[in-house]
Formats: structure tokens, sequence, C-alpha cells
């Protein structure tokens, strides 16, 4: 974000594709869930979330650029291999605790973490470190964060064995 104003600071490019690549995990597990609760298609919930959300300001809350491609492959994808997605999160929990039984914030979060692990390229750290964060702005004082780290762990070296 460059400025005219030579008192506000000028943002490095990568810092800024960085903070569009978190926002649009984040929108993308919010998208998630958001289908999930109201039954609304994928393609309804990018085009409210990219019209809606990416940048926009709200009782002066701005909310931040998104990523557009990497929240829609993110999203379509979690919906497109949800079963597959769902399967290797059932064995990563454990078997009292089915994904159907699980909060469904976090089960967007798998969702959409899975999605990344399973369609991506990007490095199994990065995207387990980028969903733990998301973890912890979703539930601060809780335990989620670190369930959240050995599960997606567990399905990184299901989706992804050569990369450990």
């Amino acid at each position: 974000m460059t400025s005219k104003d030579a008192s506000q600071p000028v943002q490095k490019p990568g810092k800024n594709k960085t903070q569009a690549r978190s926002a649009a995990r984040l929108y993308a597990v919010q998208a998630l869930f958001q289908m999930e609760q109201s039954d609304q298609s994928f393609d309804k919930v990018i085009v409210e979330f990219e019209d809606h959300r990416f940048g926009a300001v709200y009782d002066e809350d701005e909310y931040a650029e998104g990523d557009p491609k990497l929240f829609r492959k993110l999203v379509r994808e979690a919906v497109n291999h949800q079963a597959k997605i769902d399967q290797m999160t059932d064995r990563a929990l454990v078997a009292k605790w089915p994904i159907a039984r699980i909060d469904p914030t976090l089960r967007a979060l798998f969702r959409a973490s899975g999605a990344e692990l399973l369609e991506s390229d990007t490095p199994v750290k990065v995207v387990i470190n980028e969903f733990v964060d998301i973890a912890r702005a979703f539930f601060p004082e809780g335990k989620e964060p670190s369930f959240v780290n050995g599960v997606l762990d567990h399905m990184a070296r299901e989706a992804r064995p050569e990369a450990f």
C-alpha cells in the first residue's frame, strides 16, 4: 500500500501478498461455516464475501483485502473434496469425536486447510501455522489451537507424506 502522505508507512509488496493470503484463509473458513449453517451454494457465498468483506469498512472496522484466487480455490476445493477431507479429519480425531460432533467452526477450518493441503504446493508448515493462527483468532482462550495443530499435522502426513 503506497501513500502520498509521507507520514504513512509504505508497506512492502511481499507483506501485502502474505496478508492477503492469510485473510483469504480466514475468509474461506468463515465462508465454509456460513455455507454449512445456511445451505448456500459456494458460488453465492464467494460473491457475497468478495463484494461485502474483502476490504470493506463497517462501523470504522476495516476488513482486510483477501487474495480472491486463493479464497475461491479453498472454498471450491473444500466443497469438491469434502468427503475425502472429512475422512482425513476423522482419521486424525479420536474415535469418540468424529467430525460431525466437533464445533462447526473447527469443521470449516479443517475443510479449508484440508483443501490447501490436498490441492496446493504451499509448504505444509505454512498451512499448519496459518490455520493454527486462525484457530487462535476464533478461540483465543481455549485449547483448540493445540488441538488444531495436532489434527493438521496428522492430516498433512496423510495428504503429503513426501513432505515428512
